[in-house]
């Protein structure tokens, strides 16, 4: 029997408005990027969790487009509670005032998390 890999696993959460990442049940930290293997002790024991989605800024930059094709927008690096980095943006505010260590809270937005302030 084929199980599907952590990555398509992920996405399915997310086409459900599910944000979840690992944590593995040997040495107890949080995973991100979705894996088959523990990255800190190389455990096989990786389980699915709902991570509070507060985390914080700790980088960010602006990417500059022109407004016909959708125009600026921010890619920031952030750093969840649970000792995760993730990047993705944070929404509804300016991309130029994305700021290192702003306080922000992870929601599912169109199949993607991405960030608003907390």
């Amino acid at each position: 029997m084929n199980v599907p890999g952590p990555e398509f696993q992920y996405q399915e959460r997310l086409s459900q408005g599910r944000f979840e990442i690992q944590k593995c049940a040997g040495c107890g930290k949080h995973v991100f990027y979705p894996r088959v293997l523990c990255p800190h002790c190389g455990a096989d024991r990786l389980a699915w969790v709902a991570p509070s989605g507060r985390g914080v800024v700790y980088s960010s930059t602006v990417v500059r487009c022109k407004p016909a094709d959708g125009g600026d927008y921010n890619v920031a690096l952030v750093d969840l509670e649970e000792g995760v980095r993730m990047m993705s943006r944070v929404a509804e505010i300016a991309p130029e005032t994305v700021r290192i260590g702003m306080k922000v809270k992870a929601r599912v937005a169109a199949g993607l998390v991405e960030f608003v302030l907390a």
